[in-house]
């Protein structure tokens, strides 16, 4: 079976008052930055389950036999595929186990569990836990729910691309993030076979990219996984089934750094008020970037793909781009060690309108003389123009004070 409009039109039908048809919403703003007269964000991460996933794992589970359904499913999943497994599998009354690496996200591995499925932690990747749930499979009878390189769960996964085509009819760049390439084929299967012009975009984290070399080998190429806050495409290899259809649907993919996709992050946070995963906004990432070529006339299109990402990684996710875009500055003072000192200090900080986070007293570690403290100020000013106001305005009020860089750590 190769997967045709057909099947993914189908897998619509099956779909219907299942999922959300997610919004497909339009960003002035983004089309501002990346120069073009229009662009999109298609918000799948306001789906069910907090992805795409659920599309391809229904469409799936929905063709299987009662006998079949009766023996239970199995699937492994770096987070994602894992709840879209669990929650198609209880709507249809099927047990489902599904295999999560070791360090998958708690947030994601709770709502699997919350979904009803059994899950078991096995191995620091996902192509570990991949093996781990084959050998389930072939213990206990289990269907397998493949996450990405099964025929009716690229079907579920395009019916994306019928929504961006019906409520983007003159998109002309469709982004789209890529992991085991289940995604970006049904959404490129469906967007060209009804806008055949359309140019589709594969976006990949540097920290796990094997497409390219996949592509130029003629084959699946396994790479080695870096750490990344892209979990959910941090694949070794794409698909048997789904490389020959990236080969074919695809134009063109590109990579983009942790940096970049922290700010993907923030900005539509920011400027959305989407909370967006790592995987989910690699091809905002991308655009941000300027990784994708564009015209100006382009009606451009990115796949949010999935928001489950941890509180705590958002929370030093937003706080990091903050630092990096001036909004938070760490100052460095030596003052005398006097009663009421650190309060004039504060004093002279707020007539800057600068807002004071945190303050921190050294001594011993700074090795301050004696009758002297240091102090480390961290403020939150509007923009790098008003803390360089800060910085000026304590010089001129006769503080000796630095200012701390950003990204100096070595591994």
């Amino acid at each position: 079976m190769t997967v045709k409009l057909s099947d993914i039109e189908d897998a619509q039908t099956i779909l219907q008052n299942i999922i959300i048809p997610t919004p497909t919403l339009a960003d002035s703003k983004l089309a501002r930055v990346i120069g073009t007269d229009s662009a999109y964000l298609k918000a799948e991460c306001l789906q069910k389950g907090g992805s795409f996933k659920v599309r391809g794992a229904y469409n799936k589970i929905s063709r299987l036999s009662d006998d079949e359904k009766r023996r239970g499913v199995v699937a492994a999943s770096a987070g994602n595929h894992a709840q879209g497994v669990a929650l198609a599998a209880r709507l249809h009354d099927t047990k489902a186990t599904i295999v999560l690496p070791e360090f998958a996200p708690l947030t994601k591995i709770t709502a699997t569990k919350n979904y009803g499925a059994e899950v078991v932690l096995h191995g620091a990747t996902f192509d570990e836990a991949l093996a781990r749930s084959k050998e389930l499979q072939e213990e206990h009878g289990y269907t397998y729910v493949h996450a990405f390189d099964d025929e009716r769960v690229i079907a579920g996964q395009g019916t994306i691309g019928l929504e961006i085509a019906r409520d983007v009819p003159q998109v002309t760049v469709i982004v789209v993030p890529i992991g085991g390439g289940g995604l970006i084929s049904g959404v490129a299967i469906a967007a060209k076979s009804i806008l055949p012009e359309v140019r589709i975009v594969g976006v990949q984290s540097e920290m796990v990219a094997p497409v390219k070399g996949s592509l130029a080998a003629g084959k699946p190429v396994a790479v080695e996984v870096g750490q990344t806050i892209a979990d959910g495409i941090a694949v070794k290899h794409p698909g048997a089934i789904t490389l020959p259809l990236i080969r074919e649907f695809v134009d063109e993919v590109v990579e983009v750094s942790e940096e970049e996709i922290a700010q993907a992050i923030f900005f539509a946070v920011q400027n959305n008020r989407l909370v967006v995963e790592g995987a989910g906004a690699a091809g905002l990432a991308a655009l941000l970037a300027g990784k994708v070529n564009l015209k100006k006339e382009d009606a451009v299109c990115a796949v949010l793909c999935g928001g489950n990402i941890d509180p705590n990684l958002l929370a030093r996710v937003l706080e990091q781009v903050m630092v990096r875009r001036g909004r938070y500055i760490m100052l460095k003072l030596l003052v005398i060690d006097r009663p009421g000192t650190l309060a004039r200090l504060l004093d002279h900080t707020a007539e800057s309108g600068a807002n004071v986070i945190e303050v921190f007293h050294r001594r011993a570690m700074w090795l301050a003389p004696l009758g002297r403290v240091g102090i480390e100020m961290l403020l939150e000013v509007r923009d790098e123009q008003h803390g360089r106001e800060v910085l000026k305005h304590l010089r001129e009020t006769g503080y000796h004070v630095e200012r701390e860089g950003v990204g100096d750590w070595e591994e």
